[in-house]
């Protein structure tokens, strides 16, 4: 992990470094920032979905990692997860045979999110999901 750029009471951020390792580090600091919010419910989806975009931008993107988080508590307690990379382009999504062994990550965020989508960055992309925050 390159470092914690961020942490206040309703947002953290990181970023990592375009390495292998970074999909178990991205996992772990997120089960740990939503166990620090008493959001533990949302670590094992929340875990899944920012490995599948953190693994996208590993094989795609080329540079630094990163990944945001930031807690909303209003009418609508929700919780945004933002993975960025210095890739321009957006993610693809596709539809993968029965027999593919990848190409089902987007379909995954978008059936296990309340809401997903991508959009241009200052050198990259964004590409975030939502989980509703149970109440």
């Amino acid at each position: 992990m390159i470092g914690v750029l961020d942490t206040q009471d309703d947002s953290a951020e990181w970023t990592f470094p375009a390495d292998p390792g970074a999909v178990r580090t991205a996992r772990a600091v997120v089960r740990g920032q939503l166990r620090t919010w008493g959001l533990d419910e949302l670590g094992d989806v929340a875990a899944l979905l920012v490995s599948e975009l953190v693994t996208n931008s590993l094989r795609h993107a080329a540079g630094p990692i990163g990944v945001r988080m930031v807690r909303n508590d209003g009418s609508a307690p929700r919780l945004l997860v933002e993975v960025s990379d210095p890739l321009p382009d957006p993610p693809r999504r596709r539809e993968a045979a029965h027999d593919d062994e990848d190409g089902r990550g987007l379909q995954l965020v978008a059936h296990s999110s309340r809401r997903w989508g991508t959009r241009p960055a200052n050198s990259g992309k964004t590409v975030w999901f939502e989980l509703a925050v149970p109440g």
